[in-house]
Protein backbone atom coordinates (compact mmCIF):
# COMPACT_ATOMS: atom_id res chain seq x y z
CA UNK A 1 0.00 0.00 0.00
CA UNK A 2 1.34 3.40 -1.06
CA UNK A 3 1.14 6.27 1.56
CA UNK A 4 -0.75 8.51 -0.93
CA UNK A 5 -3.56 5.29 -0.77
CA UNK A 6 -4.58 5.91 2.66
CA UNK A 7 -6.25 8.77 5.10
CA UNK A 8 -3.48 10.70 7.05
CA UNK A 9 -6.14 11.29 10.10
CA UNK A 10 -8.28 9.02 11.31
CA UNK A 11 -12.14 9.88 10.90
CA UNK A 12 -13.97 6.69 11.47
CA UNK A 13 -16.50 8.23 13.37
CA UNK A 14 -17.86 10.14 10.23
CA UNK A 15 -21.75 10.12 10.13
CA UNK A 16 -21.46 8.65 6.32
CA UNK A 17 -19.29 6.17 7.89
CA UNK A 18 -21.68 4.87 10.53
CA UNK A 19 -24.51 4.97 8.42
CA UNK A 20 -23.16 2.88 5.63
CA UNK A 21 -22.22 0.16 8.16
CA UNK A 22 -25.92 -0.10 9.40
CA UNK A 23 -27.09 -0.78 6.34
CA UNK A 24 -24.45 -2.89 5.43
CA UNK A 25 -24.18 -5.09 8.50
CA UNK A 26 -28.47 -5.44 8.28
CA UNK A 27 -28.66 -6.21 4.34
CA UNK A 28 -30.10 -9.99 3.91
CA UNK A 29 -29.02 -9.29 0.15
CA UNK A 30 -25.76 -9.22 1.10
CA UNK A 31 -24.72 -13.16 0.97
CA UNK A 32 -26.65 -14.01 -1.93
CA UNK A 33 -25.37 -11.32 -4.29
CA UNK A 34 -22.02 -12.91 -3.38
CA UNK A 35 -22.75 -15.88 -4.15
CA UNK A 36 -23.89 -14.83 -7.25
CA UNK A 37 -20.60 -13.09 -8.22
CA UNK A 38 -18.33 -15.95 -6.36
CA UNK A 39 -20.47 -18.73 -9.16
CA UNK A 40 -19.67 -16.00 -11.74
CA UNK A 41 -15.95 -16.12 -11.04
CA UNK A 42 -15.19 -19.63 -12.32
CA UNK A 43 -14.00 -19.09 -15.46
CA UNK A 44 -16.50 -22.12 -16.71
CA UNK A 45 -19.47 -20.87 -15.54
CA UNK A 46 -18.63 -17.45 -16.68
CA UNK A 47 -18.42 -18.92 -20.49
CA UNK A 48 -21.74 -21.05 -19.96
CA UNK A 49 -23.29 -17.49 -18.87
CA UNK A 50 -22.29 -15.27 -21.43
CA UNK A 51 -23.12 -18.42 -24.22
CA UNK A 52 -26.54 -18.04 -22.67
CA UNK A 53 -26.14 -14.11 -23.10
CA UNK A 54 -25.67 -14.98 -26.81
CA UNK A 55 -28.12 -17.87 -27.01
CA UNK A 56 -31.54 -17.97 -25.72
CA UNK A 57 -30.90 -21.41 -24.92
CA UNK A 58 -28.83 -23.83 -25.38
CA UNK A 59 -28.91 -27.99 -24.40
CA UNK A 60 -26.46 -29.53 -22.19
CA UNK A 61 -24.44 -31.17 -25.04
CA UNK A 62 -23.99 -28.18 -27.05
CA UNK A 63 -22.90 -26.04 -23.53
CA UNK A 64 -20.76 -29.08 -22.84
CA UNK A 65 -18.62 -28.50 -26.55
CA UNK A 66 -18.69 -24.58 -26.22
CA UNK A 67 -17.02 -24.51 -22.84
CA UNK A 68 -14.88 -28.00 -23.82
CA UNK A 69 -16.00 -29.92 -20.77
CA UNK A 70 -17.55 -32.87 -20.24
CA UNK A 71 -21.85 -33.27 -20.66
CA UNK A 72 -21.17 -34.49 -16.83
CA UNK A 73 -19.48 -31.10 -15.83
CA UNK A 74 -21.52 -29.03 -17.84
CA UNK A 75 -24.43 -30.06 -16.15
CA UNK A 76 -22.90 -29.62 -12.91
CA UNK A 77 -21.68 -26.35 -13.54
CA UNK A 78 -25.37 -25.43 -15.16
CA UNK A 79 -27.34 -26.91 -11.90
CA UNK A 80 -25.01 -24.28 -9.86
CA UNK A 81 -25.96 -21.42 -12.03
CA UNK A 82 -29.79 -22.85 -11.56
CA UNK A 83 -29.62 -23.54 -7.39
CA UNK A 84 -28.42 -19.55 -7.16
CA UNK A 85 -31.66 -18.40 -9.33
CA UNK A 86 -29.44 -17.50 -12.50
CA UNK A 87 -30.21 -20.04 -14.93
CA UNK A 88 -33.54 -21.78 -15.38
CA UNK A 89 -34.01 -25.26 -17.44
CA UNK A 90 -37.03 -26.85 -19.72
CA UNK A 91 -36.60 -30.71 -20.57
CA UNK A 92 -38.24 -31.46 -24.07
CA UNK A 93 -38.54 -35.81 -24.35
CA UNK A 94 -35.03 -36.00 -23.32
CA UNK A 95 -33.06 -33.46 -23.57
CA UNK A 96 -32.93 -30.63 -21.49
CA UNK A 97 -32.16 -27.05 -22.67
CA UNK A 98 -30.94 -24.21 -20.35
CA UNK A 99 -31.24 -20.14 -20.29
CA UNK A 100 -30.93 -17.48 -18.07
CA UNK A 101 -33.00 -16.61 -15.57
CA UNK A 102 -34.11 -13.05 -16.10
CA UNK A 103 -32.79 -9.84 -18.06
CA UNK A 104 -31.55 -8.82 -15.25
CA UNK A 105 -28.93 -11.90 -15.28
CA UNK A 106 -28.01 -11.01 -19.26
CA UNK A 107 -27.62 -7.34 -18.06
CA UNK A 108 -24.97 -8.16 -15.31
CA UNK A 109 -23.19 -10.19 -17.67
CA UNK A 110 -22.97 -7.58 -20.38
CA UNK A 111 -22.29 -5.03 -18.13
CA UNK A 112 -19.22 -6.68 -16.81
CA UNK A 113 -18.17 -7.66 -20.45
CA UNK A 114 -18.26 -3.81 -21.51
CA UNK A 115 -16.20 -3.02 -17.95
CA UNK A 116 -13.73 -5.12 -18.84
CA UNK A 117 -13.64 -3.87 -22.51
CA UNK A 118 -13.37 -0.43 -21.30
CA UNK A 119 -10.69 -1.10 -18.84
CA UNK A 120 -8.25 -3.21 -21.70
CA UNK A 121 -8.71 0.28 -23.63
CA UNK A 122 -7.23 2.75 -21.18
CA UNK A 123 -4.04 -0.08 -20.96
Amino acid sequence: MKEQDICEVSCMESEKAITLQLQLGTSSHLLAVAKLFKALSDETRLKIAYALTLEEELCVHDVAYIVGATTATASHHLRHLKSLGLAKYRKEGKLVYYSLDDEHVKQLIHIAFAHQEEVAGRE
